[in-house]
């Protein structure tokens, strides 16, 4: 299994000209933590998140798809500006690393930058600013543990060189969905983000 990208046009009640733009590799046998938020950029660019497939330890991987953010191209070609673009051993569709599963992303509307959330283990889900090359630090440092047992997770919550993330939870919400709010009907509320609950079967806003 493998999460994918593709492009088509919508001809009535049919996909036609369709193309994959984008297959994760290496594949996994696993059914969980696949990511897949889509993000157009309005500069030409496309943004797919990836999950970590279960398997921890790929998503500090470079030459590994899973556990990141991608950015491409909306042909599906490689930005030169891309942070591991030309570096030997490295997936150059690759924007960030250290990322466990997110399913939630949104441009900010005043910064124009990929905002994500995602899933903790047992706490420590996230929200974070991704920025190329940098790493999110999972499953290094986290503020989640390990399901059932309830024992450490790597070194820690917090290592110099990887990321903080903006805001956590602890315990997990099971977020889902994420966007900014930039309407009339709550004026304070405007910047705002709005992040979908599994868990709780609520709508939690976050002021940052």
């Amino acid at each position: 299994h493998g999460t994918e990208l593709m492009r088509a046009k919508l001809d009535g009640h049919r996909l036609v000209e369709s193309r994959v733009l984008f297959r994760m590799q290496p594949k996994s046998g696993a059914g969980h933590h696949f990511g897949g938020r889509i993000v157009f950029d309005g500069k030409g660019h496309v943004f797919l998140t990836l999950g970590d497939r279960g398997e921890q330890n790929r998503a500090q991987r470079l030459d590994d798809h899973a556990g990141s953010v991608i950015r491409l191209n909306e042909d599906g070609s490689v930005p030169k500006d891309n942070p591991y673009t030309g570096r030997k051993g490295a997936r150059p569709e690759k924007f960030t690393i250290g990322n466990r599963n997110m399913q939630g992303a949104a441009l900010h509307p005043k910064t124009g930058e990929l905002w994500t959330h995602e899933h903790g283990p047992q706490g420590g889900d996230e929200v974070n600013v991704m920025r190329a090359g940098r790493n999110y630090g999972w499953p290094v440092i986290t503020y989640g543990v390990s399901y059932g047992t309830g024992t450490k997770i790597g070194e820690g919550t917090r290592k110099a060189g990887v990321e903080d993330p903006l805001h956590y939870w602890v315990p997990s919400i099971a977020p889902s969905g994420m966007a900014f709010y930039e309407g009339d009907k709550f004026p304070g509320w405007r910047g705002n983000i709005l992040v979908g609950s599994l868990k709780d079967d609520m709508l939690v806003r976050l002021e940052l």
